[in-house]
């Protein structure tokens, strides 16, 4: 597990970077966004990952891997919007935002260092194309939640989902270096 811990962080450097420099370029837009909107924007990036699987080929030449990284990133920003809600323009810096990034990269690091000691590793014997799958369940059952303003009977809540899909990210992420 101490490997996959180091791979874990290593693939978040590489995220958080990402981050921090769309920050510095665009600002935090991404403040203004509704968490629909978050969802969709995942959604769209694990399902075209899911349609160039299907289809063997790709016309647009963007790397698959940075889909995943989307897909990580969007749900560390939708993790900070259910925290802090929307708003109706950008209200933080780039450092601001930075720390908000890392407080919810521990989250998800602990969660997945708790369910690797009890899961074995077995994310390691997947196929990529199950971890995109999963990503897909798991923002069906977002968008769900969502629909239903937020009430669960039984079922996990919002963050239990996109805390899943950072981790999946990652593991998809971390297969995609190893290969």
């Amino acid at each position: 597990m101490a490997e996959t811990s180091k791979q874990f962080n290593e693939i978040i450097r590489h995220c958080r970077q990402l981050f921090n420099n769309k920050t510095k370029d665009y600002g935090p837009a991404w403040r203004i966004l509704r968490l629909p909107s978050l969802t969709d924007q995942i959604f769209i990036k694990a399902q075209r990952i899911r349609s160039i699987e299907d289809k063997g080929t790709q016309k647009v030449s963007d790397n698959l891997a940075d889909e995943f990284v989307g897909i990580l990133n969007y749900s560390i920003m939708a993790l900070i919007q259910m925290e802090l809600g929307v708003v109706d323009k950008p209200d933080m810096d780039a450092e601001t935002a930075a720390k908000f990034y890392d407080k919810y990269v521990k989250v998800a690091r602990d969660l997945m260092e708790r369910k690797n000691h009890d899961y074995g590793e077995a994310w390691r014997e997947m196929r990529i194309s199950s971890i995109t799958d999963l990503i897909l369940q798991k923002l069906l059952r977002i968008k769900q939640i969502e629909d239903n303003q937020g009430a669960t009977l039984v079922s996990e809540g919002l963050d239990a989902n996109y805390l899943d899909m950072v981790n999946y990210a990652a593991f998809a992420l971390i297969k995609m270096n190893e290969n």
